[in-house]
């Protein structure tokens, strides 16, 4: 049987990328920031930090705080016409107003 090619970081070289400065430790403010529901964040892939991860094709949506599940966030995003819920830990999302 064949293997599957690739994987969940297949063909991300520069999405994943961090800028000079954001490399080294990991950030505790943004590891431990708090969501409420309704609030709209940012999906922003953070590659050093492997939990709560989602597909990079969604990296830079837009989605909305439905719920929390565990330390991780439940995300409500558009994906054309359809609306996919993802389980997003919250180093990964950046809150916009």
């Amino acid at each position: 049987m064949a293997q599957r090619t690739g994987g969940l970081r297949r063909k991300t070289r520069h999405k994943l990328r961090k800028n000079v400065s954001d490399k080294g430790k990991i950030s505790i403010r943004r590891y431990l920031q708090k969501f409420e529901v309704n609030d709209k964040v940012a999906l922003v892939l953070d590659s050093a930090i492997h939990t709560g991860i989602f597909h990079p094709r969604f990296h830079g949506d837009v989605g909305l705080v439905v719920g929390t599940q565990g330390t991780c966030y439940k995300i409500h995003v558009m994906d054309g016409k359809l609306c996919k819920l993802f389980i997003v830990h919250p180093s990964h999302m950046r809150k916009l107003q």
